[in-house]
């Protein structure tokens, strides 16, 4: 008998709730291999660790970290370490679960992981950040390895944090072990092309839609939720396009600008001031209002759960591409299905970071470094192939292109299990 998880009690709106909702529209199309179906609503491993660190004033803080194993059939775990307030272990197991389908859907070599740590980044000193990152990394430690578990940079975390947690684990096994993270500093092993890579995913994946369905991306419109590393990265790269760059919201507050916005003067002042918010080449709009912006192409690129059932009723967009984990809920996936919207799915959309983490720890091992114009190469190359292989699944089984991605990697995934067989 398989029993639920006792621990978590997910709602259909919760990030492990869509999660299990996705895997059910799946299972139909998994043939005899959906009798290991099970496998995929359970995670492998999880772990939830106490990080204790003295802060600055003299006084002892508890944070609460969890790093989520959710499969290793087809390789090491993968996937990022995350600082929010908000971070539970229920979110993380669905970001972990996702990341297996992720990595199979571009067929790369891992399985799926996930970290993070319930804290607000911004409240903590550098000195601090560094002191809570050290004895996280300490504490998983036991679980992670370059060829067991390797994270990488999410939401609050980046480059500096990946280089305290390389060298914590190398400090804790006695040599240095670059592979043990993406993500890195360059000159600490890291890959050039990294930085952008996600957004290039969702430019890459988006071009390529975009001409499948007919929309020429010369003069379209184009909003953007969430304008951090990968919200950014796309906008550039579309604006590059000859698109338009119309709407942007952030946590700071939302900007219109039915002519386009200047990037070239807008970055400078996101770098400078931490948001979009004040920048006078735009007009400042209420959030909700967001959804209501005439555009062509919208990529939430922000946090899970932003498109609700009221606010997928309401979008004026013919393309969404999710640069986030997550951003729609299944109810929501419905209306957009129904009114004719395509959604190129998290798990193929934003596919282009964990695939440039996959080249820096291949170049980790053999210590040989490929230019930025070959890791872009291969990037768009990979890319293109995979959503090549859903879009045939999707229109071979008249089913949506989430559906079909799930179909495609849990498919790789469970047939990996089967191989294998279980042990003892």
């Amino acid at each position: 008998m398989n029993e639920p998880l006792s621990f978590v009690h997910p709602t259909p709106e919760s990030p492990w709730g869509t999660y299990l909702a996705q895997v059910d529209r799946v299972v139909p199309y998994l043939g005899p291999l959906a009798r290991w179906a099970e496998t995929l609503r359970r995670p492998k491993r999880m772990l939830i660790v106490d990080i204790p660190i003295e802060l600055d004033d003299g006084s002892v803080a508890h944070f609460e970290g969890y790093r989520v194993q959710h499969s290793l059939t087809r390789g090491p775990g993968k996937g990022g370490v995350r600082y929010h307030p908000d971070v539970t272990l229920e979110e993380v197991m669905a970001l972990s679960a996702w990341m297996s389908v992720k990595n199979a859907a571009v067929n790369l070599p891992y399985g799926g992981a996930k970290g993070g740590i319930r804290v607000d980044p911004k409240k903590l000193s550098l000195k601090e950040l560094e002191k809570l990152t050290r004895r996280y990394t300490s504490e998983i430690g036991v679980i992670i390895g370059p060829q067991q578990d390797i994270p990488a940079p999410d939401v609050n975390t980046n480059a500096q944090v990946m280089a305290w947690m390389m060298d914590t684990y190398s400090m804790n096994v006695g040599a240095t072990a670059t592979g043990v993270v993406t993500g890195k500093p360059i000159h600490l092993g890291g890959s050039l092309g990294r930085v952008k890579a996600t957004g290039r995913g969702v430019f890459v994946t988006g071009r390529e839609a975009a001409r499948r369905i007919g929309l020429d991306l010369q003069g379209a419109r184009v909003a953007v939720q969430g304008f951090g590393n990968v919200g950014s990265s796309a906008a550039e790269l579309f604006n590059q396009a000859g698109a338009k760059i119309v709407a942007i919201q952030d946590h700071t507050g939302t900007l219109f600008n039915g002519n386009g916005f200047d990037l070239a003067e807008l970055m400078p002042h996101v770098h400078a001031s931490g948001g979009v918010a004040g920048f006078q080449g735009g007009e400042a709009m209420a959030d909700e209002d967001f959804w209501d912006v005439a555009c062509e192409i919208l990529v939430p690129a922000a946090l899970e759960g932003q498109i609700q059932p009221d606010r997928a009723r309401r979008l004026k967009a013919r393309l969404v591409l999710e640069g986030a984990n997550g951003p729609t809920l299944p109810s929501a996936d419905d209306i957009l299905a129904d009114r004719g919207i395509l959604v190129v799915p998290d798990v193929i959309c934003n596919a282009g970071g964990v695939t440039v983490s996959y080249f820096e720890w291949v170049q980790d091992f053999s210590s040989f470094f490929w230019t930025e114009d070959e890791i872009n190469v291969r990037l768009d190359k990979i890319m293109v192939g995979a959503l090549k292989n859903i879009w045939d699944t999707a229109d071979r089984h008249r089913i949506t292109l989430r559906t079909a991605t799930f179909a495609v990697a849990c498919e790789r995934i469970l047939q990996a299990r089967q191989e294998r067989g279980l042990y003892p």
